[in-house]
């Protein structure tokens, strides 16, 4: 696998299981785990955007 659609697979990943940790935080009201969730998510964001700029550069 290109690291590029990697990176974009992995930023993808993260991304839905700190929506997932960011959920359940709220319902258990865990402001750490809603903390986590978020700072996850946002990493997987940046994951993402940075294998798409891999791609758009050619590696």
């Amino acid at each position: 696998m290109k690291p590029s659609t990697q990176d974009r697979t992995e930023g993808k990943l993260h991304e839905v299981k700190g929506k997932v940790k960011e959920g359940v935080g709220k319902v258990t009201h865990n402001p750490d785990l809603e903390v986590s969730g978020n700072a996850e998510k946002k990493a997987g964001k940046v994951q993402k955007w940075i294998g798409r700029a891999e791609k758009a550069v050619g590696e």
